[in-house]
């Protein structure tokens, strides 16, 4: 009775890791030998454990990934213009605490989005917030805001990401609404925040899917110089392999 009580006020705590070591350490049955400041440690640790692991769940959660990559699984051996000692750079999240903003450019199937999830998902276990959009989305989600009347909140929340990735960037030319939105949300995060861009369309011809050539020069201005650069090439990954 008394050992389940304990638990029912670890649990209402909401200290669910050290319930759960708590009961795994009550149904040891050489537990005892163990000296108590080293139970007290074990408990604490997995509550610490516990809580780490949840706060990461929420945050992948959150940052909406499409695909499941991480750092560890980068493939340098694929002949597709990766740049290993770059790339071993900004797996160190170093870019991201210095406010700096990364590009991947390349035809499709080559792993921009791959590679971009891989980066988001270890800023995620850092403890950075994060979020990935598809630019179309993105775009139709900022026209909605307008049209409730919440663009300004909207903005804000995608202003605080410590990580926006902004996926198929130019896949199609910018409508001039889209062009001022896209604006204030680069021009927002600039020295702010970090961005990842993805975009099957080279950096260079950027300035051709805004018609608003004073917009997309501010636009290019902000992100070429404050930007790593990675340009993927080959064939595309998707596509079978032969046997």
């Amino acid at each position: 009775m008394m050992t389940q009580d304990t638990l029912d006020k670890l649990n209402s705590l909401k200290l669910f890791g050290m319930a759960a070591e708590l009961e795994r350490q009550f149904a040891n049955p050489t537990i005892n030998e163990l000296a108590f400041e080293h139970r007290i440690r074990v408990l604490v640790d997995q509550e610490t454990t516990f809580r780490e692991n949840k706060r990461l769940q929420t945050l992948l959660k959150n940052a909406k990934l499409p695909v499941s990559a991480s750092i560890e699984e980068i493939d340098y051996r694929e002949p597709r213009g990766l740049d290993k000692s770059l790339l071993l750079s900004l797996t160190t999240l170093d870019w991201i605490a210095q406010q700096t903003n990364l590009v991947v450019t390349g035809p499709t199937g080559t792993g921009k989005t791959w590679l971009a999830c891989a980066l988001a998902n270890q800023a995620c276990r850092k403890g950075l917030t994060t979020f990935f959009v598809r630019t179309p989305l993105l775009l139709d989600d900022l026209l909605g805001a307008h049209a409730t009347g919440n663009f300004r909140k909207r903005l804000e929340q995608l202003l605080k990401f410590d990580l926006l990735i902004i996926d198929d960037w130019a896949i199609e030319p910018f409508t001039k609404r889209a062009q001022s939105d896209l604006l204030e949300l680069i021009g927002g995060r600039i020295g702010s925040r970090s961005t990842i861009i993805t975009s099957q369309m080279p950096m260079e011809r950027w300035h051709d899917a805004i018609d608003n050539k004073a917009i997309a020069d501010a636009i290019l201005d902000r992100v070429v110089h404050s930007s790593y650069a990675i340009k993927l090439t080959g064939k595309s990954m998707r596509a079978p392999k032969k046997r």
